[in-house]
């Protein structure tokens, strides 16, 4: 393909702390937010969707134009080629706790390490999604397209994921609803500056959810460690509190910074300290565990605002037996 005049977009995976680029690249998509509000459609007004962003991302892209992903204010992860029109795609309503169904389908070249412009090439602060005007920028996405090997820009796409039905308040086991319904009626108020005010701190969390969860799921406090050697709450098998007894760590950060960006942090503390420990990182809302037998990868999630039945592999998986 050799790129002639057609548009070059950015779009952001999330913030640079929550990213969602590995949902992008590995399932084909172009994602935006926000998308609970449901599909655009000539008759909304941008009020809907918090701006002109999703009006744009349906109306003026065109199949065939260049779009590159970007994971902070100035770098970008992947230079792609937008391969379908609008779609609003439900599957992605839970993109590390983003809502993000406003969907195009994309073939992404990834680069072989992010690239920082280090100039605000993007604007400042950049916008979630636009056309690029920076000749820099636009240089830079002609080289690359252009550069082999370019037969990536007509592969096949890669499939979606399957989608997943929600779980229903009475399939939760009985000793967590009441965790779980005080979720969702405060996710709310947390996000409004203005009735709340700053969003909880990490401690407010662990207090008010992560340590009643646990509770909740047959932990005795003498086995729920806080702040145990630095770590946010520690679990362990049995007394005494030590290094070999322990076995799942969580790292907790605060709304809407993204726990995901905590898994580095909370591998360290596994690693310095020798355990043989799972890692689950969570903002109170959400839990996302990774497996130390596997690398670290992930093996478990749950949202308490959008349960799915994957939680419940999360919820049994962190059970005292």
């Amino acid at each position: 393909m050799i790129l002639g005049p057609r548009a070059v977009w950015q779009i952001a995976a999330g913030q640079s702390s929550r990213t969602g680029a590995d949902v992008f690249t590995q399932h084909g998509v172009a994602l935006l937010a926000p998308g609970d509000a449901g599909p655009w459609s000539t008759d909304r007004p941008d009020e809907d969707f918090d701006g002109a962003f999703v009006r744009r991302f349906a109306t003026e892209v065109r199949s065939g134009d260049a779009i590159l992903l970007r994971v902070g204010s100035t770098t970008i992860r992947a230079v792609g080629v937008i391969a379908s029109e609008y779609q609003y795609l439900d599957i992605f309503d839970d993109v590390n706790g983003m809502d993000m169904q406003h969907a195009r389908r994309a073939r992404w070249g990834e680069l072989p390490e992010d690239y920082d412009f280090v100039e605000p090439v993007f604007g400042g602060p950049p916008r979630r999604f636009g056309q690029v005007a920076q000749e820099t920028v636009l240089d830079f996405a002609q080289r690359f397209l252009n550069s082999p090997p370019i037969s990536w820009q007509e592969a096949m796409l890669p499939p979606l994921p399957a989608e997943e039905p929600a779980l229903g308040d009475q399939q939760l086991p009985e000793r967590i609803r009441v965790i779980v319904a005080q979720a969702r009626d405060l996710q709310q108020l947390y996000s409004d500056g203005q009735r709340f005010g700053l969003h909880p701190t990490e401690d407010e969390m662990i207090a008010h959810f992560i340590v009643p969860l646990l509770l909740s799921l047959g932990w005795r406090p003498e086995l729920i460690g806080v702040k145990w050697r630095n770590i946010d709450v520690a679990l362990f098998g049995s007394l005494p509190r030590t290094p070999e007894s322990c076995r799942i760590v969580f790292e907790a950060k605060r709304l809407g910074v993204g726990a995901e960006g905590a898994l580095a942090q909370a591998i360290g503390y596994v690693q310095d300290l020798g355990l043989r420990a799972d890692v689950v990182v969570t903002d109170g809302f959400r839990y996302r565990r990774y497996a130390r037998e596997t690398g670290f990868a992930p093996s478990a999630y749950a949202n308490h605002v959008r349960l799915k039945r994957q939680a419940l592999a999360l919820f049994t998986g962190m059970s005292c037996v």
